[in-house]
Order: C-alpha cells, then sequence, then structure tokens
C-alpha cells in the first residue's frame, strides 16, 4: 500500500479538527443558549471559529502536495508558513475581542446572571475533548513539521485556557456569588492569547524572510565540509526552509588544476557529508571557485561569522 504523503497527512489531521470542533461547538452553543450561560455561548462561537482554521488547514494541506512548476520553481510547501501567519492574525483577533467584550463588561458593571449547572458540565467537556484535539495536532504537527498545524495546535491551547476561565467563572458564580471574576479571568486569558499570536507570527516571519534562528546548524555545516579535504575555505553558505526542508547553498575552493569532473566529485563528497550531519535537506547548491579567488562577497556566512556566537 502506497504511503501517503505530507499533503495527505496534513488533511487528515485537519479533518479530526473539524470533526471534533463541529461538536463541540454544537454542544456548547446549544447549552449555552438554553442554560442561560453567555460565556459558554460565546466558548461555542470561539470553537465555530476554529472549524474555519481546521478548513484553511484543510485546503492547504491539498496545495502543498503540488508539483513544482515554471511559476513556482521550489514548490508549494511554503504555503504551510502562509497559511500558518493568516492563523495568527486569527488567534490575535479572537483573544483581541475577548479582551475588549472583557474590558467593556467591567467597565459597564455587567457582571451577567446566574446560569443552569449545565453549563459546566459542557465546559468540562469541552477542556478535556480540546485537550485531546490540542495534543493530537501538535504531536501531527510536530512529526510532519508543519507550522500550519502547530499553529492550529496552540489555537486548540488557548482554547482550553478560554474553556477553563469559563469554567472557573461559573465556579466563582455558583459557590461564591462572584460573577465578576469570571470577566477578571477572561481578560488575562484573552493577554495570554495575543501574545501566542504574535510567538506564531514571529516564527512565519523567519522563514518567509529565509532566516533560520539556530547558528548551530552553520556550524555543523562547517564540520561537514571540513572532512572533505579537496574542499577549502567554504563561505557564502546560506540555507532557507521550504516547508520543513532545508535548501542550503555554499561557495567552495578547489585546486584551479582539477579537472571539471574532479571539481564535481568534491562537491559530491561535501554534499554527502552534509547530508549526513542535517536531516531533511531537500537540495545543496554548491558553487566552485579556484584557490585564493577574492570576490566582493555580501550574502551567506562564512566560518568567521561564528566567531562570538553562543552556540
Amino acid at each position: 500500500m502506497k504511503e501517503k504523503s505530507r499533503g495527505e497527512k496534513i488533511v487528515k489531521a485537519s479533518w479530526v479538527a473539524i470533526m471534533g470542533n463541529s461538536i463541540l461547538a454544537g454542544l456548547k452553543i446549544f447549552i449555552g443558549f438554553f442554560s442561560g450561560s453567555l460565556a459558554v455561548l460565546a466558548d461555542g462561537i470561539d470553537s465555530a471559529s476554529d472549524i474555519i482554521t481546521s478548513l484553511i488547514t484543510l485546503v492547504t494541506g491539498k496545495v502543498i502536495d503540488r508539483e513544482p512548476n515554471i511559476k513556482y520553481p521550489y514548490g508549494y510547501s511554503r504555503a504551510d508558513t502562509i497559511a500558518a501567519k493568516f492563523l495568527s492574525f486569527i488567534i490575535f483577533f479572537a483573544g483581541a475581542q475577548l479582551a475588549i467584550n472583557s474590558i467593556s463588561r467591567l467597565f459597564s458593571g455587567d457582571t451577567g446572571e446566574i446560569p443552569e449547572k449545565w453549563a459546566i458540565y459542557v465546559t468540562l467537556f469541552s477542556i478535556v475533548g480540546k485537550y485531546l484535539l490540542a495534543r493530537y495536532l501538535m504531536k501531527r504537527g510536530n512529526k510532519l513539521k508543519s507550522l500550519m498545524l502547530i499553529a492550529n495546535g496552540k489555537n486548540m491551547q488557548n482554547d482550553i485556557l478560554i474553556s477553563g476561565s469559563v469554567l472557573i467563572g461559573l465556579g466563582f458564580t455558583f459557590w461564591f456569588n462572584l460573577p465578576v471574576l469570571d470577566v477578571i479571568t477572561a481578560l488575562i486569558v484573552s493577554l495570554w492569547i495575543i501574545k501566542v499570536s504574535f510567538d506564531i507570527f514571529k516564527k512565519t516571519n523567519e522563514e518567509l524572510m529565509d532566516g533560520y534562528s539556530d547558528p548551530e546548524i552553520y556550524k555543523k555545516i562547517f564540520n561537514a565540509i571540513s572532512e572533505v579535504s579537496e574542499a577549502k575555505n567554504p563561505h557564502k553558505v546560506r540555507l532557507r526552509k521550504q516547508g520543513y526542508m532545508f535548501v542550503i547553498e555554499m561557495d567552495i575552493e578547489v585546486d584551479e588544476n582539477l579537472s571539471v569532473k574532479e571539481g564535481h566529485d568534491i562537491a559530491k563528497k561535501v554534499e554527502q557529508k552534509v547530508k549526513e550531519r542535517i536531516k531533511n535537506v531537500y537540495d545543496i547548491n554548491i558553487h566552485i571557485e579556484p584557490i585564493g579567488n577574492v570576490e566582493d562577497e555580501k550574502f551567506g556566512v562564512s566560518e568567521n561569522d561564528l566567531d562570538g556566537v553562543n552556540l
């Protein structure tokens, strides 16, 4: 049986999220409406919005499996990163809306009415359901190196906080007759959600700008090149993330008296050594120069650039 592609696995994970959120959203909206709990009703609407985010990951999962073409010669894998950025905006606006509503209620003095106890039961069920969904999506996201699934998983974790704040607020409402604490808790949770959205936004910026936050990978590249004695002075080393894969470019110097084939063989040795040290390499482009070649190098990393860097 043919193994499913990365995109197909992302699509499957998205369907799990869609079905799970549909069940939770339906229950919370129904119970919130009939129990008189505006907090549970709002939580249900938030879960309904998660269906939209899962639909985004579903569509993106189909896009990233497309073959490279003349318009997109590197393929469509960065659709994952773009979708993750879009999800960061959705998460931000959800947190901002919760913050605005909480502040509005605090200043208006509207502490709400005491709802039916059904609201507590459906909220507990929601917390368990969201925990399982978040754990599943984070696990699949990390395995598939999908920022998009990880972002959706973090969104589910935020929903646990939202449902938890609803539960705490309901508890204070029933047992301490202090519904105002529900609003304060919701405000704190909203600030946390906004922080998570900024973290996701920052991470996607790094990939879209062809950056990589861990300089340790460059050390691995230079160590790999040092194992090929014929390759001298590696420089202009650059790498970019293409989805979950690395594209690496570099210049190396070789004896100018070597033939084209001999220079090519040295480059192949360097490529093999780098691939042995770094996983998920999509392609390595190596430019051969004669030893002592001097150029105005503007881009890339050399070994000297790693001096003083905390690895």
